[in-house]
């Protein structure tokens, strides 16, 4: 049987598709606050030691695109940022990246938000797991996060201040659920993006879930949920479905949200597990078939800096999926892009050039399961440390999938849908 295959968005002739001249359309259109942070300029200082801080950007939806932009793709980052110096710095420095920023919107009345932040992994309300054995522990500690983002100029976007029309001009449009958390505007416009309208593009959502930003509003996770069972493919971490919902297990996760196309559950150093509905027709939800079921490791890491995992990780699935991958080929995808920013230290790192990832994706399980990779990895002539293999398979030709809203192709009769 074949792969499943990931969903590819909606085709480049169709609702939102650039008009003979205009500028390319863009694969994915991610939006979500991007803000100046700030982390101790020493390694391993708390906050309250710190001097000196070495300035750089933070923004899940904005790392996506960074990530997907130096990964090839044509991806676009839509917020708003203050008239301001921070302003001035994120936006050269994600289009540095080969984002298009032309839809950031400068506020005069509001600031760029800031944050401040030391080395460490995220905590999400959970104790920390035990190391796992052959694979580096993140990190000791956790890190330390401070926002002063409250009544930035990104928590003021809304429907009336962002076009539908430019937030649905890709093929993909990626959301995180920290924009939610922004404010009550903020709430609305995911709403309104995710709704289920004709022109509608694949729907990407990350739950991103932060209980920092939830801690006065008691509904942060049934808004979560609500937004994950609005869209297509759902990113959320195994300890954050535990944090948010008191979820347990990637099989409790599908049953809670058993509405998106393709559900990722991602495990840590475990690995990640996606759930694919076969869906035939998305206006007639009766008619749905079993899940396709599929887990895949990750490859053992040496840890520069446990930070920008979760964001590299869609990026990676999100490249797979614009390239028509199978689902296997798209966490493969992702792991190597989240290995690739755990091995550099900052949020964000340089991926593997295609054809590096592609022959290391194509190992065999095997081999795939003794995969280290360790800092440097990603340059052409690094060789990760892996057991010989056979050639690889040639990957078979992916089924199309329509946007939701579009009646989905008959499938060919030389192909066979995984159960």
């Amino acid at each position: 049987m074949t792969a499943a295959a990931a969903p590819r968005g909606t085709p480049d002739a169709g609702p939102g598709a650039a008009a003979p001249g205009a500028a390319p359309r863009p694969d994915v259109v991610c939006l979500g606050e991007s803000m100046a942070a700030f982390r101790p300029a020493a390694e391993r200082e708390r906050l309250a030691g710190a001097a000196l801080f070495a300035r750089g950007i933070g923004g899940a939806e904005s790392n996506v695109a960074c990530a997907l932009a130096a990964a090839g793709h044509r991806a676009a980052w839509v917020s708003r940022v203050g008239a301001d110096a921070f302003g001035d710095h994120l936006v050269a420095a994600i289009a540095a990246y080969g984002v298009d920023v032309s839809a950031v919107r400068r506020d005069p009345a509001r600031p760029t938000g800031v944050y401040f932040r030391t080395a460490g992994e995220r905590s999400v309300g959970l104790p920390a797991p035990p190391p796992t054995a052959g694979r580096t522990p993140p990190s000791e500690a956790l890190s330390e996060v401070l926002y002063y983002r409250a009544g930035s100029a990104a928590s003021a976007m809304s429907p009336a201040l962002v076009r539908r029309a430019t937030a649905w001009s890709g093929r993909v449009l990626h959301l995180t659920g920290i924009t939610a958390a922004l404010s009550a505007g903020c709430l609305a416009l995911l709403r309104a993006l995710t709704e289920h309208r004709p022109g509608r593009p694949l729907v990407s959502f990350d739950v991103n879930y932060r209980v920092a930003l939830w801690r006065n509003a008691p509904d942060g996770p049934a808004v979560l949920a609500s937004l994950a069972r609005r869209s297509d493919l759902v990113f959320v971490g195994e300890d954050e479905a535990e944090a948010a919902w008191g979820l347990h297990g990637p099989a409790t996760i599908r049953a809670a949200l058993p509405e998106p196309r393709i559900l990722v559950v991602k495990q840590g150093a475990a690995g990640a597990t996606a759930y694919v509905r076969d869906i035939r027709d998305i206006r007639d939800m009766r008619d749905v078939r079993a899940d396709a079921v599929l887990s895949v490791p990750a490859p053992s890491v040496d840890v520069v800096a446990p930070v920008g995992a979760g964001d590299a990780f869609a990026a990676g699935f999100l490249s797979g999926t614009l390239r028509g991958l199978g689902i296997e080929q798209c966490l493969r995808h992702g792991h190597l892009m989240a290995a690739a920013a755990l091995t550099a230290p900052g949020d964000l790192a340089a991926p593997p050039r295609r054809e590096h990832a592609d022959r290391l994706a194509a190992l065999a399980p095997a081999a795939w399961g003794r995969l280290r990779l360790g800092p440097g990895w990603t340059e052409p002539e690094a060789e990760p440390t892996a057991e010989p293999t056979t050639a690889p398979t040639a990957e078979p030709e992916p089924e199309p999938v329509t946007a939701p809203g579009e009646p989905a192709p008959a499938p060919a009769s030389a192909k066979e849908r995984t159960p």
